[in-house]
Parts: structure tokens; sequence; C-alpha cells
């Protein structure tokens, strides 16, 4: 068992993880939407399933769900290609890291039997048709709307540009290069995938013919049954002349796992990447493939790869006002790409690992996508430079921007100097980040903290229109445009308004907790002692030392904002409109009056919490199948957790509704509360 200390430690890396990957997702969707992508999307999922799976009701999460689906209304081009919808949303895959994770999935599902599938590692292409005759080819874009390729897609090898059948609808594949094209034509590329992702977005279309799609899904338009099956449905496309993925059929789940320990071991002599299995329900079920993670399909990843390398060089990143160790080692090869920088985490890994230049060390790739230093190689895993010279690794002691001597908190290097330059400017990006300013950009928050108008939140109150018209490539329509942006009126919850002035770690799902706990205005906040911050589960002391720290030092700066009248904060629930408070639901399976999120967000409503998974303290598991064997309902059985269905769920939120002055009495009788 850890101690309390090592178990302080390890929430402050789990919150200083939580705040850097919603940090990521946003300015990666922000990139996006300009045009200016620099991840691709594999990679961007990655960052989402991670945060998902740390902090799965992070509100960053619901925001960037609901920009996708306001952007995808407005269909502006900003790469050159026109945009189009897709047919069904292309959303992503739940994914199971090891056999745990995928025997859970399938004790939840339990399909009549198993199709299996390679998970091609390429470009995600949907191919729309009428009649037969390919009209459009549209890219994974974010899922709800992609770039229009068509006439790049008619190049490559599998695209079937008429069908025998006289066919409307889509059909979805990857867009792949073989290891023998990369070989011998784009070795300058990392790997096939990013040549792929390339190649296929060229204005003229040249080099698409050194792609070969592959599909492994297909949707007919208006008509849910046009396939019974996965087989058939791959039978089909084999019949219109497309390439299929392998596919097996298994009926017990042992059996893929032993398929996946063989194809892993085989996947370097495939000729073409994949990264895992993906394992779907048998019978085709066309209202769980528009889900946004449809629930009877999973990506059965493989095991990371590892490299050993010698660790060389230790770079420190600077966000904000904390200073990141990144480690630099000799160039490796995992997951299909060569690797040289790897993160470190933070002052106390390295110390924990006993780290220095010149060791040798285990690389891995969290997600396969970010490199990260695990450990020290074993003894001989690097026989040749067993004696490497090694040396102390120096850790910066003045801020590179203020001069001021940094704080080590063992796991953060920060500068403490509350005016630093490099933290003010970093707020205001946070507060225009959290508040979805969109038009105020990150490239026109540089220019006017550089020039010295804005340095602090405040002043983006203070600014005119004319003063941003005057600015380079403004002008008055735009300099209009961003004003109206700014102010906007709005009424902030606390946690919201609290988490706009970016405390290392601190965002609004853990000033929820707080709120929650009964600091729920700002003057509470205030006047909480650590120690009664500390007291609120899933916070701690030290980021109840943060968030009073940083009440007190941006006070003025708060106050200011609200004096602007632009920015109000929204008053607490009072008692009768939170009858639900205190509660916690947990729901599984599938609903049939709404969708679960919809239900959750009633829940919520109501002063409620919602719950990832089955624990100790949860007041119900809502499932329409209260007597399955399922996973959850074992462990709600085991933990004394009430089970109900969706029928006496809705009677808790109507007896909320009916009269909600009595609910909570209501409830209690109703309910054996």
């Amino acid at each position: 068992m850890k101690d309390p200390a090592a178990k302080v430690a390890d929430t402050r890396i789990d919150e200083a993880r939580i705040a850097e990957l919603s940090s990521l997702i946003e300015k990666h969707s922000q990139l996006y939407y300009s045009g200016d992508s620099e991840i691709s999307d594999a990679e961007f999922d990655l960052l989402w399933d991670e945060l998902t799976s740390l902090s799965p009701n992070h509100p960053v999460l619901k925001k960037i769900g609901s920009d996708i689906r306001s952007a995808s209304d407005t269909l502006n081009p900003t790469d050159g290609f026109p945009k189009e919808k897709h047919l069904i949303p292309m959303g992503s895959q739940d994914k199971a890291a090891n056999p745990e994770e995928f025997l859970a999935w399938a004790e939840k599902t339990k399909p009549r039997s198993f199709v299996v599938q390679y998970k091609l590692d390429g470009a995600s292409l949907e191919l729309q048709y009428e009649a037969g005759n390919l009209v459009k080819a549209v890219t994974r874009g974010d899922g709800i709307i992609g770039d229009e390729i068509r006439q790049n897609a008619l190049r490559m090898k599998g695209v079937v540009a008429k069908m025998p059948e006289a066919f409307s609808g889509g059909v979805r594949g990857e867009v792949i290069m073989t290891h023998e094209v990369w070989r011998t034509k784009y070795a300058d590329k990392a790997n096939c995938r990013n040549a792929a992702n390339g190649l296929m977005r060229r204005k003229d279309g040249s080099g698409c013919e050194d792609l070969c799609f592959i599909s492994y899904d297909a949707a007919a338009s208006g008509n849910d049954f046009f396939f019974n099956n996965e087989m058939e449905k791959l039978s089909w496309l084999q019949k219109q002349g497309f390439t299929v993925t392998e596919v097996r059929e298994f009926s017990k789940p042992e059996d893929i796992i032993a398929w996946r320990t063989e194809i892993a071991a085989q996947r370097k002599n495939i000729g073409f990447d994949i990264d895992g299995l993906v394992v779907k329900d048998f019978t085709t079920d066309m209202t769980d493939l528009r889900r946004a993670r449809p629930e009877r399909q999973i990506a059965f990843k493989f095991d990371l790869e590892i490299a050993y390398s010698i660790l060389r060089e230790v770079q420190w990143s600077e966000s904000g006002a904390t200073y990141t160790p990144i480690g630099i080692v000799d160039p490796v090869r995992i997951a299909g790409t060569t690797v040289q920088r790897a993160n470190l985490n933070n002052p106390d890994m390295i110390r924990a690992l006993n780290l220095k230049i010149g060791s040798a060390v285990v690389v891995v790739k969290r997600g396969e996508i970010i490199p990260k230093i695990e450990g020290l190689a074993p003894i001989g895993a690097l026989p040749d430079l067993n004696n490497q010279h090694e040396t102390e690794i120096t850790f910066p002691d003045h801020c590179a921007v203020c001069g001021t001597a940094l704080e080590d908190a063992g796991t953060r290097l920060f500068c403490p100097n509350a005016l630093c330059p490099k933290k003010l400017h970093h707020r205001l990006e946070k507060w225009v980040s959290v508040l979805d300013i969109r038009e105020l950009g990150t490239k026109l928050v540089r220019q006017l903290f550089d020039c010295g108008r804005v340095r602090s939140i405040p002043d983006l109150y203070t600014l005119s229109e004319a003063e941003l018209a005057a600015l380079d490539r403004m002008g008055e329509l735009s300099a209009a445009k961003v004003m109206r942006h700014i102010q906007t009126k709005r009424e902030l919850p606390l946690a919201t308004f609290v988490a706009g002035f970016d405390f290392e770690g601190v965002g609004a799902l853990i000033m929820e907790k707080a709120v929650s706990a009964g600091f729920d205005t700002l003057s509470k906040l205030r006047s909480a002692r650590t120690e009664d911050l500390a007291a609120v589960h899933g916070l701690g002391e030290i980021t109840a030392a943060v968030i009073t720290e940083g009440l007190q030092e941006c006070a003025a700066e708060m106050d200011a904002v609200l004096a602007t009248g632009v920015i109000a904060l929204a008053s607490p629930p009072s008692a009768d409109k939170v009858p639900l408070k205190g509660l916690s639901f947990c729901f599984t399976g599938e609903l049939k009056t709404m969708k679960r999120n919809q239900a959750e967000e009633k829940v919520k409503a109501l002063g409620g919490s919602v719950k990832a998974s089955v624990v100790k303290d949860l007041s119900y598991l809502v499932t329409n199948d209260p007597e399955s064997g399922s996973s959850k309902n074992q462990k709600a059985n085991s933990l004394g957790v009430t089970i109900i269905d969706e029928d006496g769920f809705l009677a808790i939120i109507n007896t909320c509704r009916d009269d909600s002055s009595k609910t909570t009495e209501k409830g209690m009788e109703l309910f054996n509360f």
C-alpha cells in the first residue's frame, strides 16, 4: 500500500496530466478549425482517450464535441478542399489496451459471436455513392465533416468508381501505404501513415496512385437493414470490387486474445501497418454505428512497443510558469516512427528513477503516440554501451524570462513570480480558451501582450474597436467582430470562472469538486483555509494550497473582471433546485427514451453526480437489464449498490420536477433512500 505522501504525489501527477491533456486538446482543436493541424486525427484521438480515462466528465470533452457540431454546420473550406458531411458520423472507437479490458467489454456486450478484423493504421476515408456511382470521398476530418477529395481517391488502388449494384450510401475504409512503397519511394517520411496522409491531401493528386484503399464497413442510405451481419457486409464489399481487411469469426473471447498474440508477432511481415484488432458484434447494428463511440465494437490494441536507448540530454519545456523535463535519447524506432524526444514528467520522476545523462533507459510510446521514458533499461539490454560515462542532470535554477529563482516542488519546477511575463501571457491564453472567445486568436493575444496593451485579463475589457482596427492585418470588420465576442455578456459558473485564471493544474473539474462541497460562492472560496479545501474528496493538500494561493494572488484581477459588468458569476443553485444533491448515478447499457449523455445531464441539472464506474459510494446503477451477469451488475451487487431500470430512474427525475420542494422526502419514500 502506498504511503499518504505517495498518494498525494500520484494525485498531483494525474491533475497535472489532466491539465496538460485538456490544454493540448483545445489547442489542436483550434488549429484544426484554422487549417493549421499539427497532429494526425489518430494522435488527437489518443489525447482524447487518455483524458477520458483520467477524467471522463472533463468539461473540455463536452465543449470540443459541441464545437465540432457547430463548426460542421458552416462547411467553410480552410485549405482549398471543399467540406462535406459524413453520411454517418465517423466517431472514435473505445479501446482495450490489454486482455482484461477486452474481456470486460466482451462480458458487457455478450454478442452471439465476434467478427475480428485488422485495425489498419492509416487515414480514414468515406466513399459516398449514388446509384452505384462514386460521387464524393470524404476524409475523417472532425468525425462529422471532412475534406472532399474524390479526384484524389479515384487514383488510389482499391477505390471502386462504379459498383456492379446501384447502391446508395457510404463505404468506409483506410487509406494505407505499403511498407515496400514507403521503403522505395517515401523513406524520407517518418512512417507509412504520415506519408499516406500527406499524399492524399495534395491539391494535384500526385502520388495518390501509390496509396491503397482497404474497406472495412458500409451503410446504405435510408435502409438500416440492408446488411444483417458483419460477415455478410464484408462479403458484399468484396463482390462490389473492394479489397477488405483480414477477417475472422470467433465464438470465444479467449480465442481472440490468442489470435491477437499471434498477429502481434507477425505484424512486421504483413506488408502494411496495423496497430491492433477491431472486434465487432456479429450482428449489424446501425443505431450503434451512429454513436460518437459505438458500444458494439472495440479496438483491441497491441501491447506497447518498447525500445532501449541512451539518455543524452534533458531539455526543459516552458509552459506558463512550469518547466517540464524532456529527455533527448539516441534515435530509436518505436511503433513505426523514429523517437528522439521522450517525456520525463517532472523533477521527482528524474530523482525516483535515478536518471543521469548517459543512463540506458526504457522508452515507450504512451498510446503508441506520446514517447515516454519509463525507467532504467535492464542490465545487458545495451551490451555495447554498458560502460557509458554518466553525469548528473542539471536542473534550471532561474526563470529564463524574469530571472526569478525557480521553486522545485518535486512534482513541479516553476517560476514563483506572480508578475512573470510568461505566466501572465499564459493566463490570458487560458482565459480566452476557457471562455471560448474564438475570434481572439493566439496570434492576436500575443500581439496585444507584446505591445503592452493587454497584460492582464481585465485589460481585455478595456480595449476599443479603434485600437484593434489599427493593428496589423485587422481592419474595421475584423475589429468589430473581435469586440463583439469580447463584450458578449456571460454568466459563468464559479468553477469555470476560477479555472480561467490558470492556477497550475487546476481546471474546471477540480473546481467543481470544491463547489459541490459547499464552497459555492467566490466569497466562500476566498474564506476557505487550505486545510478546509484539502478535506474535499479528490483535492488533497497540494491542490488545495494551489487554489488558496491562486485566489489570493488573483483577487484584484478577479474583482476587476467582475466590475466590468461583462462577466458575472452564476448564483449557486438553491436547495430546492438541487434535490439530487448527494446522490450519484452510473449508467450502463442502452436507454430507451433518451441517450445516456442526456440522462447524465438531467442528473447534474438536479444537483446529482455521475460516475463512470461502479464504486462503493454509488447511489444507483441504472440499467435496463438488471438481471444480467455484466461486470457492473456483479460489482453493484457485491457492494450493495441499488440497481434500478430506466423507468425507476425516470420516476426519480419526474418526482423532482413535479414538486422539487418535496423531492427528497418523496424520493426517500418511493425508493428507500
